[in-house]
């Protein structure tokens, strides 16, 4: 059985309050820059341009994943207090809402730089994965991102107050445990994060710039898509996760563009071959 966490607040010495959720999103964005440092030298990228890039693609990212939870949890968490969803502490975030808003920010700041866009997105996609094999605990220690009732020996245990309403101690008992979809989507982030750097040094020669970067978000897409239908209370529409909608039209983009480069360097090839 998976423990239940301590305390989701680490510090609190008088009004200075540290959570793991924040401090583990810390440790997250400092290995992701570790990360896309190395990555970026191999590349022969200017890692200098790393730092500033990734403070706005995290604001970005923080401000799109902020509004997605909201919006996904308004009527559970937020509608009877509104103000709560945007004054502090803030305790969640929502992954797809992140990643659209930090794509977004990418690319308006690779152009303002004017900087070759594939080579920062094999840097940058992995470097996702990183980001979020570490953060994810972050939502254990809060007791959220948990999916439904598990007869599984890693079944998570949650305390009554952190449950939905689906779920409640007086609906399911006390003793019930539950799928640790922060755990799955950890590990599936930890595997994308070693696997397709290590496929993009072997295949190095093949592969045009870009597709590791395609294959991250492409990754992450998947999963989620494949969890969807393990989570509690998510926001739906028409009777079907919005996640299944955003994230099935994100892995569709992705394929789409992957797809356009094969066929333009096919027949760049093919030109050249004349």
């Amino acid at each position: 059985m998976f423990p239940t966490p301590p305390d989701s607040i680490l510090i609190e010495i008088g009004p200075l309050v540290i959570r793991w959720y924040g401090l583990l999103y810390a440790v997250g964005l400092l290995v992701a820059y570790r990360f896309m440092v190395r990555e970026a030298r191999r590349r022969s990228l200017n890692e200098k341009l790393i730092l500033d890039g990734l403070i706005i693609i995290s604001i970005a990212a923080l401000a799109g994943g902020r509004l997605y939870h909201v919006i996904d949890a308004w009527d559970r968490l937020y509608a009877a207090n509104p103000i709560s969803a945007i004054i502090p502490p803030y305790e969640g975030l929502g992954a797809p809402g992140g990643l659209i808003t930090g794509t977004i920010a990418l690319v308006v700041i690779l152009r303002r730089w004017h900087q070759e866009p594939w080579g920062w997105v094999d840097v940058a996609g992995p470097a996702i994965l990183v980001m979020q094999a570490i953060a994810r605990w972050g939502n254990w220690f809060n007791q959220e991102l948990y999916g439904a009732p598990t007869d599984l020996p890693w079944g998570l245990a949650i305390d009554c107050a952190h449950r939905a309403v689906s779920v409640s101690c007086a609906a399911v008992g006390d003793a019930t445990r539950f799928h640790p979809l922060f755990l799955y989507e950890s590990l599936s982030g930890l595997a994308g994060a070693l696997i397709l750097p290590a496929l993009g040094q072997r295949l190095k020669e093949h592969l045009l710039p870009g597709m590791i970067g395609l294959g991250a978000v492409a990754w992450y897409s998947v999963t989620r898509i494949a969890l969807e239908g393990l989570r509690l209370e998510n926001w739906q529409v028409g009777g079907i996760a919005t996640a299944y909608f955003v994230m099935g039209a994100v892995l569709f983009a992705t394929l789409a563009v992957a797809t356009v480069r094969l066929r333009a360097a096919t027949t760049a090839k093919k030109r050249r071959q004349r």
